[in-house]
């Protein structure tokens, strides 16, 4: 199967749409390089976005995963069909982003990608929603982003994204990837990075509150939290942490000012 999966990805047959951010990895090495990447925590793999199959390939060689993979684009399902015939029902036309993750696996999945830029929090988003089934994610995005997901706090790249995502996940960035090796080549650098589920099964406080606490601080970066938290203060509440602005805090710092704004109770004796 190799040297066919070979020549076949050298060929231009699904033509890349800009509607998509399709932008097809054309570096063997470096696909390779991304499906190392994933460690065994699940033999179950779903890769997002296949394209002209160029991760999926090895993948499939791979007979450690069980791999599934969903695409938007039905010209690049057809043409997958073709190359993969074995592989024919593992790979689906349809949104990853509007599907019933349950209908890929039963049981926690991996899952793999080389993203489309433009959907890509997105994308990330619907990990966070699905992250009790999601142990592990080894994807290709823009290197800003990428970037920014991995900041650790006190950092300028560092938001609302690296806060949501490292509350329940641990990231490493793993390595750029640069334009030439795509077709077409994006304007900007890539990252491949790894996303490993924690420990932390639930909050210490309302979740729906954190989230609102954490993008209320961030819509408004430059301006200290007791500015930008007005309007989800208690009347009277005050803490040290507002006099910060939100990159100064961690995540376990988030949690913490969510949970004395829950308790708080001014007419506690």
């Amino acid at each position: 199967m190799r040297g066919k999966f070979y020549y076949l990805c050298r060929m231009s047959i699904v033509r890349p749409k800009k509607n998509l951010g399709q932008h097809f990895l054309r570096d063997l090495n470096i696909a390779r390089k991304i499906t190392e990447s994933l460690l065994p925590l699940t033999s179950n793999v779903l890769e997002i976005g296949p394209g002209m199959g160029v991760l999926t390939g090895f993948l499939l060689q791979n007979k450690a995963f069980k791999v599934k993979a969903i695409d938007i684009d039905y010209e690049s399902v057809e043409y997958l069909h073709g190359i993969f015939p074995e592989a024919v029902e593992n790979i689906i036309q349809g949104d990853f982003l509007k599907t019933d993750t349950g209908m890929f696996f039963s049981e926690p999945f991996s899952v793999i990608g080389n993203l489309p830029y433009n959907i890509s929090s997105q994308i990330f988003f619907r990990v966070l929603e699905n992250r009790n089934s999601i142990p592990q994610v080894v994807c290709m995005i823009q290197k800003e982003v990428a970037e920014r997901i991995s900041s650790p706090a006190g950092k300028k790249a560092y938001g609302i994204l690296s806060v949501f995502l490292q509350t329940f996940y641990r990231i490493e960035y793993l390595f750029t990837v640069n334009e030439q090796v795509f077709d077409p080549p994006p304007k900007v650098k890539s990252a491949v990075i790894r996303l490993i589920r924690n420990d932390r099964e639930k909050l210490d406080c309302n979740e729906k509150l954190f989230f609102r606490i954490v993008k209320a601080g961030f819509q408004q970066r430059r301006k200290t939290l007791r500015n930008s938290l007005k309007s989800l203060l208690p009347m009277g509440f005050d803490s040290a942490q507002l006099s910060l602005r939100p990159e100064q805090l961690t995540v376990d710092d988030f949690i913490n000012l969510c949970v004395i704004i829950e308790n708080f109770n001014p007419d506690r004796s």
